[in-house]
């Protein structure tokens, strides 16, 4: 007969109640990549607002800083990409719709100046970033008041 050893107790892992809050110079770090975050989508096309998102979900109970900026950047990034896009889609089909019947020429620079839409979101994104990692609090101008009291409860 073999013998056996008892397998030995699992150490108890410590359960923490409260997650520790972020630093001042974390809080800043992630509220600028939070903001930062618009650059992917210059190379992706859309995963940016879904880096801002994964931020606001692993951060909102340890900042109130890095959650508002996260979100903020998500909701500033889903307007310009995703409603900029279809905007400029629309654009474009209408304008190519119209050239059959030659008007449609005129309304192509029209499309091309909405092309650049998106790029405005690249700026602010940018400025965001640089104003947050200084410590300073950035508002984007439509959605910051909303989001703030969204927030707040």
């Amino acid at each position: 007969m073999a013998r056996t050893t008892p397998a030995p107790e699992p150490t108890p892992v410590p359960v923490y109640s409260q997650v520790p809050p972020l630093s001042q110079s974390d809080e800043r770090t992630w509220a600028m990549l939070a903001h930062l975050s618009v650059l992917i989508n210059l190379v992706t096309g859309f995963f940016g607002p879904l880096v801002a998102l994964g931020i606001y979900l692993i951060y909102r109970d340890r900042s109130r800083y890095v959650a508002y900026h996260s979100l903020q950047s998500f909701v500033n990034q889903l307007i310009w990409w995703i409603g900029g896009g279809t905007i400029i889609a629309t654009a474009w089909v209408i304008s190519g719709i119209l050239s059959i019947f030659i008007i449609g020429i005129f309304l192509l620079p029209i499309a091309c100046l909405f092309s650049f839409m998106p790029l405005i979101s690249v700026v602010q994104g940018m400025i965001a970033g640089v104003k947050t990692s200084q410590g300073e609090d950035y508002k984007y101008w439509w959605v910051g008041d909303w989001l703030r009291g969204t927030l707040e409860g």
